[in-house]
């Protein structure tokens, strides 16, 4: 996932402070770890952050870049995003995925929990699936996805009798995350979020919980807090993108999920995931030539 931006001895840099913040070799995390250890959600929020957040400063190295008229960030990734918004520092961030990946992983520990997506399917039934087997829709990512997350007894039930012509990929995941499940791990992150001091955003900033155009810092803070516990609605933050008049989108670093999905919930808008720095010239391309088009 970093080796490359390792090559940039600014990057390596950035990315050892970023390593003393969280307290974890983010270095070795990101080059040498296995799969095993990386897919520990204690060092994956913070690993994923910190990747966004490295390829965020290598694309904007080109001070002429214009600035993107809107930042969202699934899931975790609101993280990053309230960064790039500015609502908090890149250590802020860091400070608090660090503890919302303990406070999760800990949450999660106290019972067999899981995910599962669900790609197409008739969108009521699988409402009506998921509320007979007492699931939580945990992702609503649109273009026909959803994530279940429950019980492990109940993502078995739902794999034996799932709704019709949906199918059923479990995810590898350390618990029901976004779910009644997490609620242990909400006090914990609101007590790390209480020390930090989030400045209202500069860029208009997406929320998870509805797709809203958070102009509060206090308010985005907060609502990244409960988070934690309620559902991901990516779908309303495409909605919203194109609401906004959106017209091109980039992904951060380890990008490649979201800009595959947008090709189903963001038509006619173009998309570039970066993975690796060779991908920031085309994404400086396309932020150039859409940059102010709304």
């Amino acid at each position: 996932m970093l080796a490359s931006w390792l090559e940039v001895p600014s990057l390596r840099t950035l990315l050892d402070r970023y390593s003393a913040v969280t307290e974890l070799d983010l270095a070795h995390l990101g080059t040498d770890a296995d799969a095993e250890t990386i897919k520990d959600t204690r060092v994956a929020q913070a690993l994923l952050t910190a990747a966004s957040l490295l390829s965020w400063h290598a694309l904007t190295l080109d001070a002429g870049l214009p600035r993107p008229d809107a930042v969202a960030g699934h899931s975790v990734g609101e993280l990053a995003a309230s960064a790039v918004a500015g609502v908090l520092s890149d250590e802020q961030a860091l400070l608090l995925v660090r503890e919302r990946g303990l406070a999760m992983a800990d949450a999660a520990a106290t019972e067999p929990t899981g995910m599962t997506a669900l790609v197409g399917g008739d969108p009521e039934e699988v409402t009506a699936t998921l509320a007979r087997l007492g699931l939580t829709a945990a992702n609503v990512n649109g273009g026909g996805q959803v994530v279940a997350a429950g019980t492990r007894a109940q993502l078995d039930a739902l794999s034996a009798a799932h709704p019709a012509k949906a199918r059923v990929v479990p995810l590898e995941v350390a618990g029901a995350f976004h779910t009644e499940h997490m609620r242990p791990a909400v006090a914990r992150v609101r007590e790390m979020a209480d020390s930090l001091s989030p400045a209202d955003p500069t860029t208009a900033l997406l929320s998870n919980a509805d797709g809203a155009v958070v102009t509060s810092g206090e308010e985005a803070l907060s609502r990244m807090v409960t988070q934690v516990a309620n559902p991901v609605r990516w779908d309303l933050c495409c909605e919203q993108l194109l609401a906004l008049g959106v017209t091109g989108v980039v992904e951060l670093c380890p990008g490649g999920v979201l800009t595959r999905l947008a090709r189903r919930t963001l038509p006619g808008v173009e998309s570039v995931a970066i993975k690796r720095p060779g991908d920031l010239p085309a994404a400086r391309e396309l932020m150039t030539r859409h940059g102010g088009s709304r």
